[in-house]
C-alpha cells in the first residue's frame, strides 16, 4: 500500500473516531481522548515506518498524538451542537492529513536532502503554535490552582519545544543542545503562565498571549539553531513581543 493510500485512512479513521467521540457517555470523555491518543500513535507508526527508527525521528510522532489530544480536549469546550462540531471535523481531518505529509517530510529529510523541506517546516511551525493553544486554552479553563496550573504548562510543552526545535535539524541523534533549548523554553513559559494566573485576562485572550511567548520562543531557538541568529532578527521578535504585551495591557479590564 502507497503511503499517500496510508496517509489518507490514518485521516478517515482518525475523523471518525472523533464522530464517535460525540455519541459517547460524558463520563468516557477523557478515557476515549486518550484512547484516540494512542490510535493516533499507532496510524502514524504505520504510516511512516520506512523513516522511522529508534532514534530522534519518533518525534515526528509527538506532534499528531498532541493534536489529536489538543482537539479532543477543546472538543467538549465547544458548544453540544451538533453543526457546531462538523467544520472542527472536517479541519482535523485535512490537518491530519498535513501531519501526515509534513512528518514524512521530516522522516525523509533527516536521512537526505529534500526540496519540500522548507515548506514542510513552515507547515509544522503552525501546526506547533496550534497545538500550544488548544492546549493552554484548555489547561486555563480548567481554572485549577496555581501549583498545578505552571507546573502543567511547563512540563507539557517539553515535548512540544523538543519536536519544534529538532525539525530545525533534523538529526537523528540525540542533540543535549536542542533539549537545554527545550527545558529552558519549557521554564520561560511556566514562569509567563504565573504571571497569566493573576493577570485578569480571559482564557482565550491568555492563552494566545503564551501562544505568541512560544511563537517567540520557537522562533528564536530555531533560528540559533539554525545559525542565524542575527541582531535583526532579534528586534524583530523583541518588537512583535512588546507590541502584544502592550496589546494585552490595554485589553484587560482592570476594574473588573
Amino acid at each position: 500500500m502507497s503511503k499517500r493510500k496510508r496517509f489518507i485512512i490514518t485521516s478517515a479513521s482518525l475523523s471518525l473516531g472523533f464522530i464517535i467521540l460525540q455519541l459517547l457517555p460524558e463520563q468516557y470523555r477523557f478515557g476515549s481522548i486518550a484512547a484516540l491518543g494512542i490510535l493516533t500513535l499507532g496510524l502514524f507508526i504505520w504510516s511512516l515506518r520506512e523513516g522511522l527508527g529508534f532514534d530522534t525521528t519518533l518525534l515526528t510522532l509527538v506532534l499528531p498524538v498532541a493534536f489529536t489530544v489538543g482537539v479532543g480536549l477543546f472538543w467538549f469546550l465547544l458548544p453540544s451542537n451538533i453543526f457546531a462540531k462538523i467544520p472542527i471535523v472536517i479541519i482535523y481531518a485535512f490537518t491530519i492529513y498535513a501531519l501526515c505529509l509534513t512528518m514524512n517530510i521530516y522522516t525523509v529529510a533527516a536521512i537526505r536532502t529534500i526540496a519540500l523541506l522548507r515548506a514542510a517546516r513552515g507547515v509544522g511551525f503552525v501546526l506547533t503554535l496550534l497545538v500550544f493553544f488548544l492546549i493552554f486554552d484548555t489547561i486555563l479553563s480548567l481554572k485549577v490552582p496555581l501549583y498545578l496550573t505552571s507546573p502543567a504548562v511547563a512540563l507539557i510543552s517539553i515535548p512540544l519545544f523538543f519536536q519544534g526545535f529538532w525539525s530545525a535539524v533534523l538529526d537523528k541523534s540525540f542533540s543535549l543542545e536542542v533539549m537545554k533549548i527545550s527545558l529552558v523554553s519549557s521554564l520561560i513559559i511556566g514562569e509567563i503562565a504565573v504571571g497569566i494566573y493573576f493577570w485578569p485576562v480571559t482564557i482565550t485572550v491568555g492563552s494566545i498571549f503564551l501562544t505568541v511567548a512560544v511563537y517567540e520562543l520557537l522562533g528564536l531557538g530555531q533560528a540559533k539553531l539554525e545559525g542565524r541568529l542575527f541582531a535583526q532578527t532579534v528586534r524583530e521578535y523583541f518588537f512583535l513581543g512588546i507590541a502584544v504585551f502592550v496589546g494585552m495591557f490595554l485589553a484587560t479590564h482592570w476594574g473588573g
